[in-house]
């Protein structure tokens, strides 16, 4: 399926690393459980440069697996250009998963969900902000269980999420180096309840959300950019903090149970590789991945 990618393209896409004998990469999988889910339109988020590469590597294959699911499938392109100003000299850092969103803006008439290309979250958060979404929630996200989340090959950065009595989200608090320990977990000597649910970037918003979010990339760029001009980032999980804090907006958080998998180390892949493997085995998908569907 994938045979043919060049290994530089592979090298600079970590995504494209195959998870499974029928060489699916993750992407494969979240798209699959989107439309289990009741999900029917896909949004690639892709620079231009890399369309042509994009579309003979996944595209065309999972727009035409897409089109017998009755499911549509549109593009948008991040651009370093498209931004309320001029570009900063000796820019060349992307401007964040804030803009990336703002690309897909002309595509998005109906509620939404945002994930990374490279991270596996399984089937009960797809369905989860599904759910929520389709009767009548305005803005949510999916929370992982800490535990599920961590590496056996060294520290990672997790949002750690605080709630209300009714889980609306109130904060996420970045908390790097979170190592595993014998007992739970760590970051720098103290312990960390394992149990806490964090944020791993799967969102459910609307699209009166994306107009938000516009405004405050224009005043994200008069304000910050200035101050950052080569590195400033305008990014989802930020900026929706910045509202949480400002009363602006109420997100439901909905706990799921499933073990998230990311490439976050070189010895993670393997790993990887042996849950897709035993996921397989045990029935939770088909070797023939979207055959269920």
């Amino acid at each position: 399926m994938l045979r043919n990618t060049p290994a530089s393209y592979r090298k600079e896409y970590p995504w494209l690393k195959e998870v499974d004998a029928s060489n699916h990469i993750i992407m494969d999988y979240s798209i699959h459980d989107a439309i289990e889910a009741g999900f029917n339109h896909v949004v690639f988020i892709i620079r231009k440069d890399i369309e042509k590469e994009f579309k003979e590597v996944i595209g065309d294959r999972i727009t035409a697996i897409c089109s017998a699911h009755d499911v549509t499938v549109d593009y948008a392109f991040q651009d370093i250009n498209d931004i309320p100003g001029t570009l900063p000299e000796g820019r060349t850092k992307p401007w964040g998963t804030g803009q990336a969103v703002l690309a897909a803006k002309k595509v998005i008439n109906t509620p939404f969900i945002v994930i990374n290309a490279d991270d596996y979250y399984g089937k009960e958060g797809f369905k989860a902000v599904h759910e929520y979404l389709v009767n009548g929630g305005k803005s949510c996200m999916a929370g992982f269980v800490l535990k599920n989340t961590l590496s056996d090959n060294g520290g990672v950065t997790r949002g750690i999420c605080k709630m209300d009595e009714e889980n609306n989200l109130t904060e996420v608090v970045e908390t790097r180096n979170i190592v595993k320990t014998e007992h739970g977990a760590e970051t720098d000597g103290v312990d960390v309840n394992v149990d806490s649910l964090v944020s791993m970037n799967m969102w459910g918003l609307t699209p009166e959300f994306l107009d938000v979010l516009e405004e405050g990339f224009n005043e994200f760029f008069e304000k910050e950019v200035p101050e950052n001009p080569l590195k400033a980032e305008y990014l989802i999980p930020i900026f929706i903090g910045e509202l949480l804090n400002k009363g602006k907006m109420s997100v439901k958080v909905l706990k799921t149970n499933d073990t998230w998998y990311g490439m976050t180390y070189h010895e993670d892949v393997e790993a990887v590789r042996d849950s897709f493997k035993k996921m397989l085995e045990n029935g939770v998908y088909k070797a023939d991945l979207f055959s269920d569907l």
